[in-house]
């Protein structure tokens, strides 16, 4: 997953909180909680066609914390709140 191009499924809302933020996908109905600003700043810059990677480093998440996010990443593409983005040739 990290050098592939993801982005926030279009059916998904990001609601700021204080814990982070509050994902709801108006398809499904689905509520997820992101429980760490950090998280949040992952996904939001997932969303400025980079790669994974490019995401990680500029929401300025510590290599050694990746594992981390890229389950949590993994967990929201298998609940469709994440989708591949098309990335232009």
């Amino acid at each position: 997953m990290l050098h592939e191009h993801w982005e926030l499924s279009g059916s998904v809302a990001l609601r700021p909180e204080p814990f982070g933020a509050l994902a709801y996908d108006f398809d499904s109905r689905r509520l997820t909680f992101l429980k760490s600003p950090g998280l949040v700043r992952v996904v939001r810059a997932l969303g400025d066609g980079g790669d994974v990677e490019a995401a990680l480093v500029a929401a300025d998440v510590p290599q050694e914390q990746w594992p981390r996010y890229l389950e949590a990443l993994t967990r929201l593409a298998e609940h469709r709140m994440l989708r591949p983005a098309e990335v232009a040739a």
